[in-house]
């Protein structure tokens, strides 16, 4: 190989480990939290709905959903809670993986109790890349991780 040729390879890689680079810095962190924000959103508007008609909500978990385990109830009380509280974690970047246990749980009844969806299994994968990788670097969980690391 001539000496242009090697110093063409070599700047093509060095460019495409810029690239790189730029995608792991900026534009991957943009992309949880968009991912993070769009999931937030469906279950941020369940639970608004959820408030809106309560004796509604309550009427649904005893005669439509048929939750296991628990009364139906205190089930409307604990989705609902879920649903307001779990999605402002998700957004704004804190205790987001503890936040995505409940919303899995959830997941799953629905899935196997009322409705098979396949959006279930898509949300089920979003929100478990959350909890296995974080929030990314755009949270609030990310920056106290960076103040207190020793």
């Amino acid at each position: 190989m001539t000496y242009f040729k090697s110093l063409f390879l070599l700047k093509s890689i060095a460019l495409y480990l810029k690239m790189l680079t730029l995608l792991e810095r900026v534009l991957l962190p943009i992309l949880i939290l968009l991912m993070r924000i769009w999931i937030a959103k469906i279950f941020w508007l369940a639970g608004l709905l959820k408030i809106s008609n309560w004796e509604s909500t309550i009427s649904l978990f005893e005669d439509e959903y048929k939750v296991p385990v628990i009364p139906p109830e205190l089930a409307a009380y604990f989705a609902t809670a879920f649903e307001l509280i779990c999605p402002i974690l998700l957004v704004i970047g804190l205790a987001s993986r503890i936040a995505t246990l409940p919303l899995l749980a959830m997941i799953a009844v629905i899935q196997f109790t009322y409705s098979d969806m396949l959006e279930h299994y898509y949300c089920s994968f979003l929100l478990s890349l959350i909890l296995f990788y974080g929030p990314g670097t755009l949270s609030l969980d990310h920056l106290i991780k960076r103040k207190w690391r020793c």
